[in-house]
């Protein structure tokens, strides 16, 4: 195999996995002698040292992985915590899933079926735009009422809520 075409195999690896791999697991993947592996490795980590890479590989015992360049960090910051926060965690899980089958459902429906109080959990997900208010109830306190998004349907890779799972399906799992 030439050195390019081992070259673009490493970084394909390097970036799909993310994580450290050591030599000796790139080594016996790509059946390639460890010496040529390590110039290999080596070439790439000076072509990543260039002003106009963001990228560089990191080398810590014997494993390498690609990783952002620190001073670029500055620029980065911002986009990264937009992205964590877009993460759902479990009590969001379970609250969008109640949203989601019962919908239109009141605050006070959804801290009923989950035991617990739904304030920041209901505010994170209207901030993520992932539910929406779509009305209010004619009774005392005018509650409102929460329904999914279009934006809902396209995070979870569906076309419409008829293509959730049934809750029997659910239930039988």
């Amino acid at each position: 195999m030439n050195k390019d075409k081992l070259k673009s195999i490493i970084e394909s690896l390097l970036f799909l996995w993310g994580d450290p791999i050591s030599i000796k697991d790139i080594e016996k993947c790509l059946k390639v002698d460890k010496k040529d592996l390590k110039m290999v490795l080596d070439q790439m980590k000076s072509e990543y040292e260039i002003e106009s890479s963001g990228l560089r590989l990191i080398e810590v015992n014997e494993s390498y992985q690609l990783s952002t360049k620190p001073e670029n960090f500055d620029f980065i910051k911002d986009f990264v915590r937009e992205s964590a926060e877009k993460n759902l965690t479990k009590p969001s899980l379970e609250t969008l899933s109640i949203i989601a089958y019962k919908q239109p459902v009141t605050k006070m429906e959804i801290e009923d079926i989950r035991g617990v109080n739904c304030d920041s959990t209901i505010k994170g997900l209207l901030d993520s735009s992932l539910i929406e208010i779509s009305g209010t109830l004619d009774r005392i306190g005018h509650p409102n009422l929460y329904v999914t998004t279009d934006f809902f349907l396209k995070k979870f890779g569906i076309k419409n809520l008829e293509e959730l799972p049934s809750l029997e399906d659910l239930r039988r799992d």
